[in-house]
């Protein structure tokens, strides 16, 4: 795709639009979330800033928590885990348990979030391929829902410290289930040569449910799987679910009865007009209830109950970057001009187009423009010179410094994956609905970054 040629679209309003359901684009150029316009978020709040609409937001975990309701409702039911990891705030975790949602936590700094947000541990599940000790302690203590275990080695891990506290633990295994799906190879993480899950292929999985059933301290309540991220069509999701029930059949037939399934997350979004448009939260839900019904059909097991973690397709299309323009600079390359349009943010409040080249759009946010458009690069202010927020879009030829450009669809992996590079604070965060504007998360200072540095 010509992403060169391609300006941002405008706001539609629309579930699978590139920006939020409730950003505006008035007359006058000027753009507004929720019925806060930008302008006033940049003068009360600074740039660059995160721009969260609260109502897109919960409405598209709504949707995620009514689909499973309605099509594992003739099985035995199903949870959603909200993948705290794409971005995760007292604020936005108790707004996800307010939605009838769980939280998937991969590290001691997301659960203690979510309960520190008052989510009951019983509505967490705790992830990642090298748990700590204190993150397995606390982990048991918080009660969880269950432990996800990645490796043979933490499973003899996790049973130890369980016997040492007297408790059994819930547990999930990890598989590695063979299905690659992703939109870069660092995203994909269901085939072998990676860091996440137990074999099926080579039968370290087998091996992990026959230990996982025998361990003295461990209860083995199910099987999960995550084939990868940004996953725009249902086949990758439906071929690992088979994957993973032929495994739990295959459990049966050792005495082991293992009642529930973990299909994990990775549904995909539109970030710019030229991606295609995802399958619909009912067709990835229908997809999966479809394969489970198969399943109890073929071999008479009671049906599992089912947990997925959707994370970006409910905060990333929630989200904007908020930048106010600094130097434009035409640069002559080999086929004419490209106009650099630098920001006062960059890879340090989203890493994404850096680590997987990832394609974003920008809108000029505060005024209209008849300007042509131009070949441009929207790129931050870090040293480094893969340090690009958007890599192509048409933009107005008249862009200038003090100018707002708004970037859609930042909500997961953009304050979640943010750093310090060359000691530049993180952008707050910004939560807007009907006509209000507060910050859920502070911007960081100066002072944050030099109080760390006790040399």
């Amino acid at each position: 795709m010509d992403y060169e040629q391609l300006p941002a679209p405008l706001p539609t309003g629309e579930f699978h639009g590139v920006w939020s359901m409730n950003t505006v684009r008035a007359a006058d150029g000027s753009y507004s979330v929720a019925g806060v316009p930008l302008a006033q978020i940049a003068t009360e709040f600074g740039t660059p800033s995160y721009v969260l609409d609260v109502a897109d937001m919960r409405t598209r975990a709504r949707v995620w928590k009514t689909a499973m309701d309605e099509a594992f409702a003739d099985l035995n039911g199903a949870d959603v885990y909200y993948a705290g990891k794409a971005f995760l705030s007292k604020a936005v975790a108790k707004w996800m348990y307010d939605e009838g949602l769980h939280i998937d936590a991969a590290t001691e700094g997301e659960l203690r979030t979510a309960l520190a947000a008052g989510v009951p541990g019983s509505h967490c599940g705790l992830h990642g391929n090298n748990k700590s000790r204190a993150e397995i302690e606390l982990a048991l203590e918080a009660g969880v829902a269950h432990i996800v275990i990645d490796s043979l080695s933490e499973l003899d891990f996790l049973n130890d410290i369980a016997k040492e506290r007297g408790v059994s633990a819930p547990v999930y295994l990890r598989l590695t289930t063979g299905v690659h799906a992703g939109g870069h190879s660092f995203i994909a993480t269901a085939h072998e040569d990676q860091k996440f899950g137990l074999s099926i292929a080579t039968k370290v999985a087998h091996e992990a449910i026959k230990r996982a059933h025998a361990a003295e301290n461990l209860n083995l309540l199910g099987l999960h799987s995550h084939i990868g991220s940004q996953i725009l069509a249902t086949e990758g999701f439906k071929e690992a679910a088979r994957i993973v029930l032929e495994l739990r059949a295959w459990a049966a037939t050792q005495g082991i009865e293992i009642p529930e399934i973990d299909l994990g997350g990775g549904y995909g979004i539109r970030y710019t007009d030229a991606d295609p448009t995802p399958p619909s939260t009912q067709e990835y839900v229908a997809a999966l209830a479809g394969v489970v019904r198969e399943h109890v059909t073929q071999t008479g097991l009671p049906a599992p109950r089912v947990m997925i973690e959707p994370g970006r397709s409910i905060i990333a299309p929630a989200m904007l970057t908020l930048y106010e323009v600094g130097t434009v600079k035409p640069v002559t390359i080999d086929d004419g001009e490209r106009l650099y349009v630098s920001v006062d943010g960059g890879m340090s409040d989203n890493i994404r187009p850096a680590l997987y080249e990832a394609q974003y759009t920008a809108a000029l946010a505060n005024r209209a423009s008849t300007a042509e458009l131009t070949r441009t690069r929207v790129v931050g202010k870090h040293c480094e010179s893969g340090d690009i927020v958007v890599h192509n879009v048409a933009f107005p030829s008249d862009v200038q410094r003090g100018d707002l450009l708004a970037v859609p669809a930042t909500g997961a992996y953009g304050r979640s994956m943010g750093s310090n590079y060359n000691m530049l604070t993180r952008p707050g965060v910004v939560a807007v609905e009907n006509g209000r504007a507060w910050m859920i998360l502070r911007r960081e200072t100066i002072s944050d970054l030099l109080a760390l540095d006790v040399g």
